[in-house]
């Protein structure tokens, strides 16, 4: 008995726009579908993965499997004008496999399903033949008439709104499938819609989904998707958690003399990664000069033979009213802040494609609000996001990845200059900013924001 994953690609995105469809837009630097089957693709519990495309997008789906080296993906179908369709074709596909296979279709346009999800299908699949995934309205659910006029409230506590995948046994569906083409009927809400209506005696049992299991239908549902993504889900370091992919890992740390960088430094040294650091007090390297950078780092790159990551942790906060900078702190503001990063991208450029590595940002909270007598900081740290975004998208299809981490309110030597002694139980500690960074340079993601916050969400 195998458990298998549709991934139901076949939608044109009408009420999304772009020229492409929704499930190839990119969410923080990937494609959406991309996401959405990362998550099968690491499933313990999914043996192969289905994905149903329509015809024009067939190559362009390939050319996703063969960068991302999923495994398990064994075919990919034609769908069909309507989800009923798309449903059939991936069926059709499936006509040889035993009947007492494990189906599970889900939306390629919702990225943010999780593998408990997953498991509790499977499992449920286990005394049901059909399982949906739901989650409780928080809103009241209205039942009108075709003049618009209410028809039934129901009962609120009663009503679910239903996510995917949707699973069940293949011999079920298969046979309720059956059945609505021998009527004619093609037009219902879901898959779990058919075996209702098909197989009026099997119940749907169903499991708890998650709000982070959104579809994206919407160009504002992107936005929060990526909010989501931001979240660092699963990201913040937590004890117990290995840092072994660190052994023999050369990293280059510009700003790694102090807070941040330095602890990074340190934790990176302990678990046997190679560290070079670059600051102008330390060895004269001025991120504000891009021929500076690239010299160091074809240094760096002669004395180590290759660089795995590279983190820029420099910054510059001076806080005053913007009118009584001089035009020197002006330029040094911009310069370390926004400029330098956009140097230390450039350079670091060859050496991250070679080795597939990883270019690190950091930000400041204030970047989501202009901060008063420290406005250039706050908007060079708006830039910084908008920058992490913009060059993992452009940068993806060739191997680089590109994140930025947000910490909240960090006791730093910076802010301690600028803000003076604050308790410091309402501030991160630099090291535990260090270990989340560090975190996130051994995974694949790549233009996001993660947040690491003081209550470790």
């Amino acid at each position: 008995m195998k458990n298998i994953a549709v991934i139901l690609s076949g939608g044109s995105g009408s009420r999304f726009g772009g020229a492409l469809p929704k499930q190839f837009t990119k969410l923080a630097g990937k494609a959406i579908i991309e996401y959405t089957i990362d998550v099968f693709q690491n499933s313990n519990d999914i043996d192969e993965i289905f994905i149903v495309s329509q015809t024009h997008h067939i190559n362009r789906t390939w050319d996703l499997i063969k960068k991302n080296k999923w495994s398990k993906i064994s075919k990919v179908v034609t769908g069909g004008d309507e989800r009923f369709d798309s449903t059939y074709s991936a069926l059709t596909a499936l006509k040889e496999y035993d009947d007492s296979c494990n189906i599970l279709f889900h939306d390629a346009v919702r990225p943010l399903v999780n593998q408990e999800i997953i498991s509790n299908c499977i499992e449920a699949l286990k005394d049901f033949d059909a399982v949906d995934v739901v989650i409780p309205s928080a809103d009241t659910l209205v039942e009108v008439y075709d003049d618009g006029c209410i028809a039934n409230i129901p009962q609120r506590s009663h009503m679910r709104r239903g996510q995917t995948p949707q699973a069940f046994k293949l011999g079920s569906i298969q046979l309720a499938y059956k059945k609505a083409l021998e009527q004619n009927r093609k037009v219902f809400t879901c898959d779990c819609g058919v075996i209702r209506a098909m197989l009026p005696r099997t119940r749907v049992a169903t499991v708890q989904g998650s709000e982070r299991n959104l579809k994206v239908t919407h160009p504002v549902d992107l936005f929060i998707a990526e909010k989501y993504l931001q979240s660092a889900h699963g990201i913040p370091f937590r004890e117990g958690d290995s840092f072994d992919y660190l052994k023999d890992k050369k990293i280059v740390i510009f700003g790694g003399t102090s807070g941040i960088g330095l602890e990074m430094k340190n934790i990176a040294i302990l678990h046997g990664a190679h560290v070079e650091v670059a600051s102008r007090s330390y060895n004269q390297v001025d991120i504000c000069n891009l021929q500076s950078v690239k010299n160091y780092l074809a240094d760096i790159k002669a004395k180590l033979g290759r660089i795995d990551y590279v983190v820029n942790t420099a910054g510059l906060l001076i806080k005053k009213p913007i009118d009584t900078l001089t035009i020197e702190e002006i330029n040094a503001l911009i310069g370390v802040n926004y400029t330098g990063a956009v140097n230390v991208a450039i350079a670091s450029k060859p050496y991250l494609l070679e080795t597939a590595g990883m270019l690190m940002n950091f930000t400041s909270s204030s970047y989501t609000r202009g901060r008063a007598f420290y406005a250039l900081y706050s908007s060079t740290n708006a830039a910084i996001v908008n920058f992490t975004q913009a060059i993992a998208e452009e940068w993806s299809d060739e191997g680089i990845r590109v994140t930025c981490i947000n910490p909240e309110r960090t006791a730093t030597p910076m802010r301690t200059a600028n803000f003076g002694v604050e308790p410091a139980e309402l501030l991160l500690s630099a090291q535990e900013v260090a270990l989340t960074s560090l975190k996130v340079l051994g995974t694949k993601n790549t233009g996001i924001i993660v947040d690491v916050r003081k209550d470790g969400r």
